[in-house]
């Protein structure tokens, strides 16, 4: 609960002024709720109307995108742009194509996407974009010709000094590929203003890797420091079965876990065995089918479909929780399952997966808590990397960018710790240390900026 009057007219008056985009009010609550600490101890944010500042993206585009079917026939989509906050660095931020996106999907993965970049520690603003577009039953050709023609609008607001787009969801290599190719041709000069790109036109290794791989190294640094334990020999779900669910499973089973279900938007398998990783890539990489397939490979699992009325993959016991499908997966009840059944921590690969109550129950019974923020940083941290291979037209080999990830997400861990220390935050509550840190680079940044 707020208490200080400042911080409590902020949050009302941002309520009033985007009423009916509920998922940005929730991202904004919940961020104000941790900063409460900081300005109770910074008068200056309060005169220079700090938090106001940053609430407010520094610019929002919304435009038309037509494009041809495969019939000839003209279909028309909404598309997406936030530049967030640029005091740090130039926006970054994913590009997702899925028919939930809106204006308020957008403006709270922009709003978090700033803090997030901000805790990596590279000069990166933050920012998102995307479209309703959904590339799910569509040709190639569809979606080559939507993405031009998605392009076609957004070059004029981006540059690798400006906004570097990337992928999210429904935007892959594919995407990312025919979005380059178009800037490109538009601007005809060969510059990093995408990232996520293919290896043989600039983009880095793991990249595809990146946000599973670092949300384990981010886990394991807290396991370590907060419980003086690791990975090994733990029971571990992950929701989703995307690139971020995919590459969490590979990297937990390296490190000695045992992934025991994995689900997608229609229901969830359980195998006792453990997940298999190569029966996973197989379904969802190269056949592009759906979870329930799992069973075809093996007998012994049980899938269980999602419905009204069935519990939910949380519902299962296991040691660690890694949600890393979408925002709101994880209910209160979900957490009051999950701390019955012993989980020990939740770390987040999906942006806002968890509901406030929700976090707010696992922390109040010393469940460790990694918000996604900083628990899936490790995405957005290697498209950095990427930024800078192609500013100095080099290629670093999987080696040096796998050490460079694991260090910032150890970093990102650190950091927080000592934050959290420092304003006598619980340790297992890593949210509010997150925020509080993430937020302070950036208002320092502004403040010393100027008033823009």
């Amino acid at each position: 609960m707020i208490k200080n009057t400042y911080v409590l007219n902020v949050l009302n008056d941002f309520k009033i002024k985007n009423k009916g985009k509920d998922e940005y009010i929730q991202a904004c609550e919940e961020i104000l709720e941790s900063l409460e600490l900081l300005i109770n101890k910074r008068e200056d944010y309060i005169k220079e109307n700090i938090l106001e500042r940053f609430l407010e993206p520094e610019r929002y585009i919304e435009f038309r995108v037509c494009w041809l079917d495969d019939n000839n026939n003209v279909r028309v989509n909404k598309g997406y742009r936030v530049q967030y906050n640029s005091a740090i660095g130039p926006y970054k931020g994913g590009l997702r194509f899925h028919p939930s996106v809106n204006e308020s999907i957008i403006k709270f993965l922009g709003l978090e996407q700033c803090l997030k970049n901000s805790l990596t520690t590279l000069p990166m603003g933050g920012g998102k974009g995307g479209s309703d577009f959904d590339p799910k039953g569509k040709s190639d050709k569809e979606i080559m010709r939507f993405c031009q023609s998605f392009m076609n609008e957004l070059y004029r607001h981006i540059g690798p000094n400006i906004d570097v787009p990337a992928g999210d969801i429904g935007v892959g290599a594919k995407e990312v590929g025919y979005l380059f190719g178009q800037y490109k041709k538009i601007n005809n000069e060969f510059t990093g203003a995408l990232t996520g790109k293919g290896l043989a036109f600039g983009g880095s290794l793991i990249r595809k890797e990146a946000t599973g791989y670092g949300l384990c190294y981010f886990t394991n640094a807290a396991l370590k420091t907060l419980k003086n334990d690791s990975f090994e020999g733990k029971k571990v779900i992950i929701s989703g079965s995307g690139n971020v669910a995919i590459y969490a499973l590979e990297k937990a089973n390296e490190l000695g876990a045992k992934v025991l279900a994995m689900s997608d938007s229609n229901g969830w398998v359980y195998d006792e065995d453990g997940i298999d990783l190569n029966i996973i890539k197989e379904i969802k990489e190269v056949n592009k089918g759906r979870i329930k397939e799992y069973l075809n490979y093996k007998e012994n699992a049980i899938y269980t479909e999602s419905k009204e009325g069935n519990a939910t993959i949380w519902s299962l016991p296991c040691d660690l929780a890694l949600p890393c499908a979408t925002q709101n997966e994880l209910t209160l009840e979900d957490a009051k399952m999950l701390v019955k059944n012993g989980v020990i921590g939740v770390f987040e690969g999906a942006n806002m997966p968890t509901t406030i109550d929700a976090y707010k129950y696992l922390v109040d019974n010393n469940v460790i808590y990694g918000p996604g923020k900083a628990a899936n940083a490790g995405g957005v941290a290697v498209s950095g990397l990427e930024m800078s291979q192609n500013s100095i037209r080099l290629s670093w080999s999987k080696e040096e960018v796998d050490a460079r990830l694991q260090n910032i997400m150890n970093d990102i861990f650190i950091n927080i710790c000592n934050t959290s220390i420092k304003y006598g935050i619980k340790l297992n509550d890593l949210l509010k240390g997150a925020n509080i840190r993430g937020f302070e680079k950036i208002a320092d940044a502004m403040i010393a900026q100027g008033t823009i």
